[in-house]
């Protein structure tokens, strides 16, 4: 098996730093990860380039769902300019009809804007009804993978259903487990599923050390933070001889 890629998602510049000091191979930036992620602000994206590994800056106007207007369209397509201005590597987008299906329309939309840069589908795609149809989509649209927990809370929920996508991508797209990843956990899907990537937080609690912040609503009682530490301990069991097996 060839050495497992594994993204890590951010939303400040101490993620970044951590990231790329943990030995991240790849960079979701996002704001608001308590939230999902959102789109990076303008400076973050700076912040980021000229990046040591690539940067991936999340699309996600708001937080909620993925059900996307014309006007969401106008900010989304100027959220991908800044990405491009900044360097960044590419740009990790959803959207979604009523229906949970994916709004292929809109995906058209935002790949074509993004040409040129590399495409994740966020996951947006664990809400579909038929995972077969979106893959589909995806395919078709040129993304490069499909972040996604199988459907469940937590990837290694998921991992018979994981391993059904890999079977139906054959190839022709990445499978990227997300969600409830962590050094403890990966052991649920690696080396059992023939995947290439996975992403994590690789995160730690820290908790609001000033309540007035709390109190007025600045904070909340606790965030998480990009740490270095566990990026190197999941680096070192997706690299374990067992995970090549």
């Amino acid at each position: 098996m060839s050495r497992i890629s594994l993204e890590v998602c951010v939303d400040d510049p101490d993620g970044l730093e951590a990231a790329v000091a943990g030995g991240a191979d790849r960079i979701e930036l996002c704001s608001a990860l308590g939230a999902g992620g959102l789109t990076p602000s303008p400076g973050l994206m700076a912040v980021a380039a000229p990046p040591p590994v690539p940067v991936y800056a999340m699309i996600r106007p708001r937080a909620g769902d993925f059900i996307y207007h014309r006007a969401d369209l106008e900010v989304m397509r100027r959220d991908i300019d800044a990405a491009r201005h900044a360097g960044l590597a590419g740009v990790v987008l959803g959207a979604s009809l009523a229906d949970g299906r994916l709004d292929a329309r809109m995906l058209t939309k935002l790949a074509g804007h993004a040409a040129g840069m590399g495409l994740t589908l966020h996951r947006a795609f664990d809400l579909v009804p038929d995972f077969a149809e979106a893959m589909e989509i995806a395919v078709d649209l040129g993304f490069e993978r499909i972040l996604t927990s199988g459907g469940a809370k937590t990837a290694p929920e998921a991992a018979d259903t994981l391993e059904r996508l890999i079977e139906l991508a054959a190839g022709r797209i990445s499978i990227m487990p997300g969600s409830g990843i962590t050094s403890d956990t990966i052991e649920a899907l690696v080396p059992r599923l023939a995947i290439t990537e996975v992403h994590s937080s690789c995160s730690s609690a820290e908790p609001a050390t000033d309540m007035r912040l709390i109190e007025m609503g600045f904070a909340a009682p606790e965030r998480r933070r990009t740490d270095a530490a566990k990026i190197r301990a999941m680096r070192a069991r997706l690299d374990a001889p067992a995970a090549k097996a």
